[in-house]
């Protein structure tokens, strides 16, 4: 009986072992993400929780503000391939998907498969397109598979969509319905860089003009990637911080029951998949930053990027400039952390 403790004992240091080892080598790519996408921590922080979360995230923010080299760089670093596709008004949905050709030697269709079958991708100015086109690629986000036919193709594990949105351009655009915005696991916005990292992205982009882009000094396994995943899935959260997380939520759907102005101000509040999402974030915003329990704060610091383009607003709210943000964030003060 004793030995068999000491065999459990044992097993679990491996375990923890292998947990910091997988926690670290994250940290290690962390800073090497944030010494090339310069200015944009919060970027590179909310990519990495869509890998470890499993989801995928709609980026919003100016022109230039290295979306694309963020995505680019960490698929550098990853085990599996990336693709940049151009959304614009004249893309077809088998465009993504891709579509049936007829082989006149064996007087059959072959199916040849789309850029939606490469592991990372980035959708450019997603609300270019017209809606047809941005169902094929939210309905392979949800399904994780592509159907052509009677044939139905599995997309890989290892599959992450960052979709942007520019800010600045509305005219011939096509906004994505709240429906499918829900299936973003976040909605991030971005900033430019202060004076500080606009000096340190100049000194960077001479030194990679002059020298070429260095070769990516870590490189993650596939296995690695699930394993963390799963490490982040079994993380522990106490169930006064799941109480907090759902009462959350809750409160963005009753907000009468907590401010007269809330209720002014939200038309509708976060789905049941916007709970998910929440638990998720917080769960690898722990994981991320080295800790193997979920906290109050955790689920704080994600709370705006994953309720942000779940909580739809009245007309009175927009009429008064009031934002999506400013709703999270009296939620955030209004709602107790449960003792």
């Amino acid at each position: 009986m004793h030995f068999g403790n000491e065999k459990t004992g044992v097993i679990a240091v491996q375990q923890l072992d292998t947990s910091m080892e997988l926690q670290d080598t994250f940290a290690s790519l962390r800073g090497i993400l944030a010494k090339r996408i310069i200015g944009q921590q919060k970027l590179v922080d909310r990519l990495l929780i869509a890998l470890l979360a499993d989801g995928h995230l709609l980026v919003e923010g100016a022109p230039g503000l290295a979306k694309t080299t963020a995505i680019k760089a960490l698929s550098s670093h990853l085990d599996g391939d990336f693709h940049r596709i151009q959304f614009t008004p004249d893309l077809l949905p088998a465009d993504i998907t891709g579509s049936e050709i007829y082989r006149p030697q064996v007087g059959t269709f072959e199916f040849q498969k789309g850029p939606i079958f490469h592991h990372l991708i980035l959708a450019d100015e997603i609300n270019r397109a017209p809606a047809k086109v941005q169902s094929a690629l939210l309905e392979a986000m949800a399904e994780r598979q592509v159907s052509v036919g009677q044939q139905t193709f599995a997309l890989d594990r290892l599959f992450l969509v960052m979709a942007t949105q520019n800010p600045i351009e509305q005219e011939g655009t096509y906004p994505l319905p709240e429906a499918q915005l829900d299936r973003f696991l976040m909605h991030v916005r971005i900033d430019y860089p202060d004076a500080v990292a606009e000096r340190a992205i100049l000194a960077l982009a001479r030194r990679d003009y002059r020298d070429g882009e260095p070769a990516p000094a870590l490189k993650l396994s596939r296995q690695q990637v699930f394993d963390a995943r799963d490490q982040v899935a079994a993380l522990y959260m106490a169930e006064a911080v799941e109480d907090y997380l759902v009462a959350l939520v809750l409160a963005s759907r009753a907000p009468g029951e907590l401010d007269k102005a809330l209720a002014r101000w939200t038309a509708f509040g976060a789905s049941p998949r916007g709970t998910i999402a929440l638990d998720r974030c917080a769960r690898a915003h722990a994981w991320l930053h080295g800790r193997d329990y979920v906290s109050p704060d955790d689920v704080r610091a994600v709370a705006h990027d994953v309720l942000r383009h779940r909580i739809l607003l009245t007309f009175e709210a927009e009429a008064e400039g009031i934002t999506s943000d400013q709703v999270i964030d009296r939620l955030l003060d209004r709602v107790p952390v449960t003792a």
